[in-house]
């Protein structure tokens, strides 16, 4: 497991919207005759049980509660480690009246001899840990007064900082920070995965990333979660081993476009990356400069210059297209791209195919988007910090729009199709952020899809393959400095899941 991205204990594959929530728990309490109380005394529990097992050494913990349920888990631990001879600091910031079972808890702990502290009290000595309790799931603003300041405070501290269910600030279904948000060192999260723990800015605040059920089975079959979460782990859901018969023709004719002038480099990246994914035969249509070095380059390709007529015949003969890379947005570009439109059969749109479709929109279920949020802001007309704002209402949007299967890339990359599924890939690494990743990627899911996978799981194979192929390059070498042709070996480790591994 890289070091670059969240690190996931057991992590449940369901994800569920903040608003699922409360119907969920009082579901499940009632299955297992349980009160909203014992379910808050589980919580703390699993979080006490937490602490000690990671931060043995701690022995002075200040535990922020808010006035919700979730100060209310915080007043449970409080008293299960005064009762476990801890020292322990409560801050108190409530603002409201809390719910029955937080006032309960908040109680109980006063019962034991705990005392709250007021927010605007000096942080006097120096603790070992700081439990986040102050807001659960069901934040949607940016927090203010009393609240920002502890945020602020906890932040300074410098020691670890466990958050319950989610970090205070941090959006539960979009993973975005509005204002501040606690920097955690870890955070347990209770039933189920929330949206907002694995896209958006969820790395830079969550740490490490666990998940406890509380005693409940996170994947009852009878719900579907309407979001998924994907690692490295399903590939072998999506990619078998191959037929002792099996032949190149078997294995898709993939027609890729793109690279003109002077941007030769990404086509073959695509063009590179689809046969290392298994493409029984690419077809590259470029710019006539680039024929003989990519020839040179990779022999196993067939390169030609990008004629019209060349198109129309390699348009008959492909199983599966992709194009945008390196593809420009002039007058070749334009004329490219509007012979492909002419076609019906399945395709890959990326790069600048996605910002000549901002101009010429049109919709169609056959086809891959692969926008990253700049794109993305130019097919949806808004900004990027509005994408990044709600990357799950955007990818719905696109979809929506444009229609088929869209991929928006970024930390936590999501995968939805017009049939209303999606998945968050738990893969990836800051690494990534460098010149030739998305033509990389083109190039995997538009393989995989050439080899009889529908466009949904060729996309989230070729996401998840992509970003476990980063995750193996950081573990060996970090992640400075990464180049995507980096990822072309262990890529193919990745997308043959079934191979024994010496």
């Amino acid at each position: 497991m890289s070091a670059s991205k969240q690190s996931v204990t057991s992590l449940p594959a369901g994800i569920w919207p903040a608003d699922h929530f409360p119907a969920l728990e009082k579901r499940l309490c009632a299955e297992a005759q349980l009160t909203t109380h014992e379910l808050m005394l589980r919580a703390g529990m699993a979080a006490f049980t937490r602490i000690r097992e990671n931060w043995p050494d701690a022995r002075y913990w200040r535990i922020l509660c808010g006035s919700g349920n979730n100060g209310g888990d915080g007043y449970v631990v409080a008293r299960l480690a005064k009762m476990a001879g801890y020292r322990v600091t409560l801050v108190a910031c409530q603002q409201q009246e809390p719910p029955a079972e937080a006032a309960r808890a908040k109680e109980e702990w006063l019962a034991c001899g705990g005392s709250c502290r007021d927010p605007n009290d000096a942080w006097q000595d120096q603790e070992d840990l700081i439990v986040d309790a102050l807001f659960g799931i069901g934040l949607n603003r940016a927090p203010q007064g009393d609240y920002q300041e502890l945020i602020v405070a906890a932040n300074d501290r410098g020691v670890p900082i466990l958050a319950l269910d989610i970090p205070s600030g941090l959006l539960s279904d979009s993973g975005a920070v509005p204002g501040v948000a606690i920097n955690a060192s870890a955070t347990l999260t209770f039933i189920a995965l929330k949206a907002g723990l694995l896209t958006g800015k969820a790395r830079e605040y969550c740490g490490k990333l666990w998940c406890d059920p509380l005693g409940f089975n996170a994947e009852d079959p009878r719900e579907i979660p309407p979001i998924r979460r994907c690692d490295a782990g399903d590939l072998s859901h999506w990619l078998s081993g191959r037929k002792a018969t099996a032949h190149k023709g078997d294995n898709g004719r993939l027609l890729l476009i793109g690279g003109g002038e002077g941007t030769g480099g990404a086509i073959r990246l695509s063009a590179e990356s689809a046969l290392r994914s298994g493409a029984g035969l690419v077809r590259v249509l470029t710019h006539r400069d680039n024929v003989g070095p990519l020839l040179s380059a990779r022999p196993e390709l067939m390169v030609a210059e990008a004629t019209l007529q060349r198109l129309d015949e390699a348009l008959e003969w492909a199983d599966m297209i992709a194009i945008g890379p390196g593809l420009g947005q002039d007058q070749w570009g334009q004329s490219l791209l509007s012979r492909v439109k002419k076609s019906k059969k399945p395709a890959l749109w990326d790069a600048d195919a996605l910002n000549l479709l901002a101009i010429d929109p049109d919709t169609r279920q056959n086809r891959i988007l692969t926008p990253h949020p700049g794109e993305a802001a130019r097919l949806l007309g808004v900004s990027v910090a509005e994408i990044e704002q709600d990357r799950l209402g955007a990818v719905r949007e696109l979809v929506s729009r444009y229609g088929g299967v869209v991929v928006l890339k970024g930390a936590g990359t999501l995968v939805a199709s017009a049939q209303g599924e999606m998945t968050i890939a738990d893969v990836g690494n800051p690494g990534m952020a460098t010149g030739g990743m998305g033509d990389l990627l083109s190039g995997i899911i538009a393989a995989l899809a050439g080899q009889k996978l529908s466009l949904y799981d060729a996309a989230c194979a070729g996401v998840i393959a992509h970003g476990a192929a980063a995750d193996s390059v950081a573990d060996e070498y970090g992640m400075r400095g990464m180049l995507a042709t980096d990822l072309l070996q262990p890529l193919r480790r990745f997308v043959n899941p079934d191979m024994k591994l010496k």
